[in-house]
């Protein structure tokens, strides 16, 4: 089968190719820019630049393009906002003989809703941070008394869609120890985002399940340990280990995933209190980041999926090796970084030691695998360091071009 994987710079996207190609399918690697670290695998069969999201309908109209000279040709996003901007238009794509492995459009919008999901949890008797949406400078000014500080405000969905089709993503949430330091997160947040959740801070390890789906049904499942996250405040995983997934883990996000009606990959979201309380936090409808620690522990979920695609479902398994580690090299990198730059601010709990990160993160453990590197196939993690850098770049063209129209706040 002819698989066209998008969102060529994401970890996810290198696992895909090497699995899918090993499986005998013709992968062929997308991004918006002219070159992608997952198009430089020798797996990758061939390279394709596609519109940004932010121009929904030139994406749509090259992807269906693509898809039409190769009928039954799978389309795999691998990024939030890829995978909206495809479930939104997804009968363009069908249409031109495209495959999908994906809910019906109002459930992935719906997981996309940190609002929606957090009740959801809720309804199903899973434990839930204490939460507000709010929508406007008023309703921020009304509820700053009364708020369960320490809080942190996270956009209510990572992308927004504009009515012209074109998507935006919304960041990184933000933090907030007292109702001065919520204003001006709040403020800060609500530049990027039309709808601000806010939640009680719960303190913890983050942790997550991993699904594959056919119609509600589980056909593959993995959990993994985090050892270190490339942010400290608890996000992407830099450094993780697999695990079996914990059977109150599994029951709560099996819920919720049958709840939604879920058809495809998903990760299930949660924090751990010290106690051992699971606090439901998010739906992230897609491919994650770790990836190939699952691939490696033999949990393949991308030659599963395409298999539900290419004959209409695939066999249920739900065993795989555990104790495999796994790091993503440059983000521990940045991982460390963060760790040297401090807490950002607002952040209420315990931040990690600088020595005791240098350290960890220069100590060799043997037997890790690495999410990009392959002795046989060493070019993508060059060109992950490639992208941190084309990334930096841009990042610094853009403050650059914000500042000299005078819209750059360093606040």
């Amino acid at each position: 089968m002819r698989v066209l994987v998008l969102d060529g710079n994401q970890n996810q996207a290198i696992a895909c190719v090497r699995s899918l190609a090993a499986k005998g399918h013709t992968v062929l690697v997308g991004n918006t820019s002219n070159w992608s670290k997952a198009g430089w695998s020798r797996s990758c069969a061939g390279t394709f630049v596609y519109p940004s999201p932010r121009d929904g309908n030139r994406m749509i109209a090259s992807l269906a393009e693509l898809a039409r000279q190769v009928p039954g040709t799978l389309v795999l996003p691998m990024s939030d906002a890829t995978t909206l901007m495809i479930s939104a238009n997804r009968e363009a794509l069908l249409e031109a003989g495209a495959k999908l492995v994906m809910p019906a459009h109002e459930d992935a919008m719906h997981a996309a809703d940190k609002s929606f999901t957090t009740e959801l949890a809720q309804s199903l008797g899973i434990a839930v941070p204490r939460s507000v949406a709010i929508s406007s400078a008023a309703e921020a000014r009304a509820q700053a008394t009364s708020l369960p500080y320490p809080v942190v405000l996270k956009p209510r969905s990572s992308e927004e869609q504009e009515g012209s089709g074109a998507s935006q993503s919304t960041g990184r949430p933000l933090y907030a120890r007292n109702q001065h330091e919520f204003q001006r997160a709040y403020d800060e947040l609500s530049k990027r985002a039309n709808s601000v959740l806010v939640q009680e801070f719960i303190s913890g390890g983050g942790t997550g399940y991993f699904a594959l789906m056919r119609n509600a049904e589980l056909r593959l499942e993995f959990a993994h340990r985090r050892i270190r996250d490339v942010h400290p405040t608890g996000s992407g995983s830099a450094v993780r280990a697999s695990i079996k997934p914990d059977p109150k883990l599994r029951e709560a996000s099996l819920a919720i995933l049958k709840a939604l009606n879920w058809h495809g990959v998903a990760m299930v979201e949660f924090r751990q209190r010290p106690d051992g309380e699971l606090v439901f936090l998010e739906v992230n409808g897609r491919f994650w980041n770790s990836l190939p620690l699952a691939c490696y522990s033999g949990a393949d979920f991308p030659a599963a999926l395409a298999e539900i695609a290419e004959h209409g479902d695939c066999p249920m398994v739900t065993g795989y090796k555990v104790g495999v580690r796994c790091r993503w090299l440059s983000g521990d990198f940045r991982h460390l970084l963060a760790v040297w730059r401090g807490a950002p601010e607002g952040y209420p709990a315990k931040f990690p030691g600088r020595m005791s990160t240098l350290i960890n993160v220069l100590t060799p453990v043997p037997g890790t695998y690495h999410d990009n590197f392959q002795l046989g196939d060493p070019l993508p993690e060059l060109g992950d360091w490639v992208s941190i850098v084309q990334r930096v770049f841009e990042k610094k063209k853009m403050k650059e071009q914000l500042s000299a129209e005078g819209r750059y706040s360093h606040s």
